[in-house]
């Protein structure tokens, strides 16, 4: 098997472990089961290793501490109704998703924002719990948007963009990240900055979707990264974190977090966020800023199943 790539994979972490997540694996007779986890986390980055936690009362109780291994899906934002079947006792979850056997064995459901295939590490009794350590054999993600749930409700890329952008005066930015580069464009005054506009009719989640769609690249707006009122300008400043696929834009260039690569950032603001992303991407860590330009707080995404 492929050995896998440590950068990626503590992209991943940081990116998904805040999702709702189906955790699927095979019975003792070969036949699909899953269910939605209600505690999924990183353990270790070397070897890789996830945990998920499994009430005893559950009806997969003595299969899933019996099997080989086990995957997690973090589901995308479309995959509502998924994550509402596999939430309720239903028969045959399967038979209503499409699915195929990943790498290491375990189910894959399709569609879904990443996933980890994972080989059974071991068993800890918690409780009521049993906890699940999995060795990640395989992963993988996609620019897909996940899909969070918090206080009884799912919760989009979308729908907390629009729930931020009452304001007038309402600026979107992307912050446009692959393989440790960021994306700047030309802020006209000799320097450099995120790709941003002013929202008008659309809304903000459109905004930001045309504001990619103008870079030239194939993205998809994630989960909201910074919020903060840009006095200078009088107008609120979302920016979303946003994963591009592979190929060059049209407009802009990408340019290390690390080094002398954010030196042309002349939006002090701007600049404050993305050394923040830096030093976060390179735990694999993420939070949410709420402030001005001068100060605020960082706030833990907390979203889980």
């Amino acid at each position: 098997m492929t050995p896998l790539d440590p950068r990626a994979l503590r992209t991943a972490f940081g990116t998904f472990m805040t999702g709702v997540t189906v955790v699927t694996a095979h019975d003792q007779n070969g036949e699909p089961m899953g269910f939605t986890a209600n505690s999924f986390t990183s353990v270790s980055l070397d070897p890789p290793m996830v945990l998920v936690c499994l009430a005893n009362s559950s009806r997969n109780y003595d299969a899933l501490v019996q099997a080989k291994g086990f995957a997690v899906n973090i589901l995308a934002e479309s995959q509502i109704e998924i994550s509402n079947t596999f939430a309720r006792p239903v028969e045959d979850r399967f038979s209503t998703v499409e699915w195929h056997n990943g790498p290491q064995g375990s189910p894959i459901l399709a569609g879904a924002s990443g996933w980890f295939d994972c080989s059974m590490h071991k068993t800890v009794e918690a409780g009521d719990h049993v906890i699940l350590i999995g060795q990640v054999e395989a992963f993988d993600s996609t620019t897909t948007p996940g899909l969070g749930y918090a206080r009884g409700a799912y919760v989009t890329p979308s729908s907390a963009a629009d729930a931020l952008s009452q304001s007038t005066n309402l600026i979107v930015s992307a912050l446009i990240e692959r393989d440790g580069h960021v994306l700047l464009v030309d802020d006209g005054n000799g320097g450099l900055a995120l790709p941003e506009c002013l929202v008008k009719d659309e809304g903000a989640s459109a905004a930001v979707k045309n504001l990619i769609a103008s870079t030239g690249l194939h993205a998809q707006p994630g989960f909201v990264y910074s919020v903060f009122e840009d006095v200078n300008r009088k107008r609120q400043h979302i920016s979303f974190m946003c994963q591009s696929a592979e190929g060059a834009p049209t407009k802009g260039v990408f340019v290390p977090l690390t080094g002398s690569g954010l030196d042309d950032v002349t939006d002090p603001s701007i600049l404050t966020m993305l050394e923040r992303f830096a030093a976060e991407s390179a735990l694999g860590n993420y939070g949410i800023y709420y402030g001005d330009q001068k100060s605020g707080e960082v706030r833990p995404i907390t979203l889980g199943s």
